[in-house]
């Protein structure tokens, strides 16, 4: 029976998503097995410099796994052929292979599984699997979208957002230093969450959001950041619509994202699993090292990036 009267609930908003016509999930990860359970794969090779966060879902849930090596320009260096239900699972580092490249790896390897959590803005191809991630891009406390043909039998439940949302709104009118022990909590709850759909607050959230704007200033953030620092950047990086973070491969990296907390300004290791799983002489370790991943998002400006910058070049002056 339909509740009425009472206090008032969050207001919906306009609908006005960026992807609707695609599968609403709660989270990448469970796009990824939502994948694996339609297609009915039995195991899935996954990229050495990943967030160990995936590899355990996928082992979790009773599916085989095992690994590969990418080269210096994030391509897959993966020689074996697959079964028809084994699958190469490519993520999309930083936005940085465009759609042709994967088509090319489609075309070589065929059963391929897309990740774009990286890449919100960037299409997904036909007739290939690609997921979302809208916590990398948005304020929102889960959610992802899912491009399949693939169909799965089941029903899902509605995911509910209530108990992920407190560092959200607490770093509203506060600092993310105070509710980052909330964050940290709020991430480590994704571990044991089942496949659902997306949940209600997420949707409604994304519902209202100036996709066009955000993405306007994240270009010209980005811009910014590509002009000052591609001549000393170690990788090889391309201007990408709509980038997650400008990715600065640098020697001593990892002392130097130390010294950049002094500033308060925070970035992240995105994998820091990655160095205890490969050797020391190898591109993944060298990159979960010494990437640093600069917010250029829509919370942030020019003068914001300039600011950055200037604390960026001191310290590696030094």
């Amino acid at each position: 029976m339909k509740e009425i009267g009472g206090y008032f609930e969050l207001e919906q908003l306009i609908s006005n998503e960026y992807y609707n016509n695609m599968i609403r999930l709660n989270s990448g990860r469970n796009s990824l097995i939502y994948i694996l359970k339609s297609r009915n794969i039995k195991k899935v090779y996954l990229p050495y410099f990943l967030c160990d966060s995936v590899s355990k879902k996928v082992i979790k849930e009773g599916y085989k796994v095992d690994y590969y090596k990418i080269d210096k320009e994030f391509n897959p260096v993966f020689s074996k052929e697959l079964k028809e239900d084994e699958y190469l699972y490519i993520v999309n580092f930083y936005g940085q292979i465009n759609n042709n490249r994967l088509i090319e790896y489609e075309k070589k390897y065929k059963n391929i599984i897309i990740d774009n959590t990286h890449a919100f803005y960037q299409d997904p191809i036909f007739d290939i699997d690609t997921l979302y991630s809208c916590r990398k891009f948005f304020g929102v406390p889960d959610g992802a979208y899912l491009h399949t043909n693939s169909k799965l039998n089941q029903s899902l439940e509605i995911d509910n957002s209530k108990d992920r949302i407190k560092h959200l709104v607490g770093r509203l009118g506060g600092s993310a230093s105070e509710f980052y022990n909330d964050f940290q909590e709020s991430d480590e709850n994704f571990e044991d969450e089942k496949l659902k759909e997306m949940s209600n607050f997420t949707k409604n959230i994304l519902g209202a959001i100036d996709y066009k704007k955000v993405k306007e200033i994240r270009n010209e953030n980005y811009k910014f950041l590509f002009e000052n620092l591609n001549k000393i950047n170690e990788l090889k990086v391309n201007l990408v619509e709509g980038p997650f973070a400008y990715p600065l491969l640098i020697k001593n990296g990892e002392k130097i994202r130390k010294r950049l907390i002094d500033n308060k300004i925070y970035i992240s290791m995105l994998w820091p699993n990655v160095p205890d799983q490969v050797e020391e002489d190898s591109v993944e370790y060298r990159y979960s090292k010494n990437i640093l991943p600069i917010p250029c998002d829509q919370r942030y400006n020019l003068n914001d990036m300039e600011y950055i910058l200037n604390i960026l070049k001191g310290l590696i002056d030094n």
